[in-house]
């Protein structure tokens, strides 16, 4: 299914010529859709501003606008806009002067004439375009384009000669003004471009256009190449940044949790009641152990003996010396004056109060002679 877009022109009660067309661009008036309806206009029929705007014109009302026209811009759509929109049956005629008449006139243009008159009869609004447009206008030219009125913004256009190009269609009645768009106008976007001219010569060279093209030396090349990889560095910069910033919250909270298990880890590994420390407290144990000496007998109160080690106990938990079965000495002992004897050498003594010796006797135990010599 095609969808067809209609031919709109002549809206607000001027009927399109043919439905079913495509929209088209604006014809040039030498073109046959522009002579037909120029042919077709009874320009015999005068209309006055007031019959204009009170809608009770018998045929569509002929406005011209002219003008450069050079990058075409909202101001200019809008100035258009403002003349389409002066009466309710509006027919609006476009002029756009040559490139030989605006450079001897006003100065060089950015666009050529082909260029300038292809993109005003693009626009929505006008209807038809008379290129190679006079400076000043007369009355031969508004008689053969069947001008009924011209508009353009109120203050004076003089362009240095001191005179309005628009004074004698001002007195004739035939001036409707528009409002100019501030803010905006092709001076206005010369001016930026040269003001940024830097950083367009960057973006042409970057985007495939020779220095030579640009008219740009050897030297400036390179700076210009220099410059915009240090700018694709400070973006490549700016993003990461940027990226961790997003991130930089989930990190930080990783990292929270990664140190708790950390110090956790390091606590059970080397805190006072760590792994390491109980390892190190039972190999001390065992170490002492091992070197520590075996103790020596003692005998008790009841004359028995015991040993911390190297004896061991009966069943009856009394001690047991293992020299019993070696080949030992036979025992040394002395019969006192009261009869009881005192046993020398390896044994036990059966009683340690040496009040009962004599100075001499004592002296022999010393030596430990276990000869027969008894007294």
């Amino acid at each position: 299914m095609k969808l067809f877009i209609y031919d709109m022109r002549g809206r607000q009660g001027q009927q399109p010529d043919r439905l079913g067309t495509l929209y088209q661009p604006a014809p040039f008036s030498d073109e046959d859709h522009a002579i037909k309806e120029r042919d077709r206009c009874d320009y015999s029929v005068k209309i006055t501003i007031d019959m204009a705007k009170a809608g009770r014109a018998p045929r569509p009302v002929r406005v011209y606008a002219d003008g450069i026209y050079d990058l075409f811009h909202q101001g200019h759509a809008r100035q258009l806009m403002q003349a389409k929109n002066l009466f309710p049956n509006v027919y609006l005629i476009v002029g756009v002067c040559s490139d030989a008449l605006t450079h001897s006139r006003k100065g060089c243009t950015v666009m050529n004439e082909a260029e300038r008159y292809e993109a005003v009869r693009h626009c929505r609004y006008v209807d038809e375009v008379v290129r190679d447009a006079p400076w000043q206008l007369d009355d031969d030219f508004t008689a053969k384009h069947k001008i009924d009125f011209v508009a353009h913004d109120e203050e004076p256009y003089t362009t240095g000669s001191g005179e309005d190009v628009y004074a004698f269609l001002k007195q004739k009645g035939m001036f409707v003004a528009t409002q100019r768009t501030e803010g905006v106008s092709t001076s206005d976007i010369v001016a930026r471009i040269v003001r940024d001219y830097d950083v367009y010569v960057r973006r042409n060279l970057e985007r495939g256009y020779s220095a030579k093209e640009l008219n740009v030396g050897f030297i400036n090349e390179k700076k210009f190449k220099l410059q915009t990889k240090m700018d694709s560095l400070k973006t490549r910069g700016k993003r990461v940044l940027e990226n961790f910033q997003e991130k930089r919250e989930g990190i930080l909270h990783k990292w929270e949790d990664k140190s708790r298990e950390f110090i956790h880890s390091f606590l059970l590994l080397f805190g006072k009641e760590g792994r390491l420390s109980s390892m190190w407290n039972e190999s001390r144990g065992r170490i002492l152990r091992a070197l520590s000496p075996p103790g020596t007998p003692r005998r008790d109160d009841k004359g028995s003996c015991s040993s911390s080690s190297g004896n061991g106990d009966d069943m009856d938990g009394n001690f047991v010396n293992d020299f019993n079965d070696m080949d030992q000495p036979p025992l040394k002992s002395r019969k006192l004056d009261d009869g009881s004897a005192v046993g020398t050498g390896n044994g036990c003594h059966m009683s340690s109060d040496t009040s009962y010796y004599s100075a001499k006797e004592q002296s022999s135990f010393a030596s430990n002679d276990y000869s027969d010599d008894e007294a």
